[in-house]
């Protein structure tokens, strides 16, 4: 029998996850459906307290969101994460952990 992938895995049984209540910066760890590999989408508040997605050394786009990245970064501002993991997890990696502050 073979063994699932760690985004397999996530894929069938999601992490339940909690943001902090009025958090001004939030680290999702995402795991990639290549090779299990693990990347960052980071998202901070800027000047106008606006969330704007960060995916760190790699663009956005390689995550292959079926969303675009203003209706995330939107969400986000609603402080709505559970549509923010869910529109994440169309692209082409999964939501692990969270980190929040």
């Amino acid at each position: 029998m073979n063994k699932l992938s760690k985004y397999q895995e996530l894929g069938l049984n999601p992490p339940k996850l909690t943001v902090k209540k009025d958090a001004r910066e939030v680290i999702f760890t995402t795991v990639s459906c290549m090779c299990d590999n693990i990347h960052y989408i980071t998202f901070k508040k800027d000047s106008n307290g606006d969330f704007k997605m960060d995916g760190g050394r790699f663009s956005l786009s390689n995550w292959q969101f079926k969303h675009p990245i203003h209706d995330i970064e939107w969400e986000a501002d609603a402080n709505e994460w559970g549509g923010v993991i869910a529109m994440i997890n169309s692209g082409t990696a999964q939501v692990s952990e969270v980190k929040s502050r």
